[in-house]
């Protein structure tokens, strides 16, 4: 198995290719090149990057690189699709992170999967996507980090014989503090520690998992039931765990 680490977006992505040779780190050239050239496009720690010189009105959306524009689209279809609970402005500021760590982590796996890589995963922040399996028979798994216990895990999760690639995102304040914006309050959310997604495709995954965290637990869980495909796990600030009716399937005990 292959396994690298790549620096990029302010935090460490992680790669897992199973079938490659641990000697063959050229494979992934594609997939570090596109982290990098959505982090020079969308940091909004860089005051040179598109995202941050349209912010400030310095470029129009129309000088802008086209996935500049079609990430934007990404998130106005999210906020409708989440009646407003998520935001490419949190704070009144200009920021699409809430669908481009995900996105990027999505397009990544699929430039490995049509290299002929059909089983993979890519990690980053703490945000899963993985393809096929982690050995012959074996699904892969993906550990929750408890915010209550620092270095000790909430929930091992795994995909079921259904699934056509499998997605976790977590939202939450365990690594960042309270970052995540109500929209509707504009304050920090505070009604969970902690909230982990379960999906078929990363982007959309942890777009839906930032727009959760912000509804609060009940909001979120009751939205998330209601979606098909998609299943929650939340931490409450009591320490409390919560989940959606078929989040136990994919639990690992």
């Amino acid at each position: 198995m292959l396994t690298h680490a790549e620096a990029a977006m302010g935090t460490v992505f992680s790669f897992a290719v199973r079938d490659a040779e641990p000697g063959q780190p050229g494979i992934l050239g594609p997939a570090l090149a596109e982290l990098h050239r959505l982090d020079a496009l969308f940091s909004t720690y860089l005051p040179g990057s598109e995202i941050s010189r349209l912010g400030r009105g310095e470029l129009t959306l129309r000088q802008c690189d086209p996935l500049v524009g079609e990430a934007l689209e990404h998130c106005a279809a999210v906020a409708t699709e989440t009646g407003g609970w998520f935001t490419a402005r949190p704070g009144g500021r200009l920021d699409p992170s809430g669908w481009v760590k995900g996105w990027a982590i999505e397009r990544a796996s699929e430039l490995l999967l049509a290299a002929g890589y059909r089983h993979h995963s890519v990690t980053g922040g703490g945000d899963v996507q993985t393809r096929g399996q982690a050995a012959p028979g074996r699904p892969w798994r993906v550990g929750v980090a408890d915010p209550t216990r620092a270095g000790q895990l909430a929930a091992v999760l795994s995909e079921d014989a259904r699934a056509d690639g499998f997605a976790v995102a977590t939202s939450g304040t365990a690594e960042r503090g309270e970052h995540i914006i109500d929209p509707k309050a504009d304050r920090p959310a505070r009604g969970l520690l902690s909230l982990s997604l379960i999906g078929p495709r990363l982007a959309r995954t942890d777009a839906y998992a930032t727009a959760a965290f912000a509804m609060g637990p009940l909001r979120a869980l009751d939205w998330v039931t209601a979606k098909d495909g998609y299943e929650a796990l939340a931490v409450l600030p009591d320490g409390r765990r919560l989940g959606t009716p078929g989040v136990a399937r994919h639990l690992v005990s």
